[in-house]
């Protein structure tokens, strides 16, 4: 597997930009230059994140989300960048 991630992904199997493969390597987020753990989606192009909103669940039993818009950076944690 190449060390590009993809522009857009995300953690529900429902979605189509969902990607097992992927997901299974530990992939970290950088949201505004800040870690973040709880991101459900990212867009990398678009800037933007959905990061689930405390403990609230859908009718479905999915996290609800919140979209935060900014700069986004994918990144495989463990690997030295640069």
């Amino acid at each position: 597997m190449s060390e590009q991630l993809p522009d857009r992904l995300s953690v529900n199997p429902d979605s189509p930009f969902y990607n097992e493969e992927v997901l299974a390597r530990d992939i970290g987020i950088r949201f505004k230059g800040v870690e973040k753990t709880n991101v459900e989606e990212y867009c990398v192009s678009e800037g933007w994140v959905k990061v689930s909103a405390g403990n609230a669940k859908d009718r479905f039993g999915r996290p609800m989300t919140i979209t935060l818009k900014g700069p986004v950076e994918p990144y495989i944690r463990g690997k030295v960048e640069g």
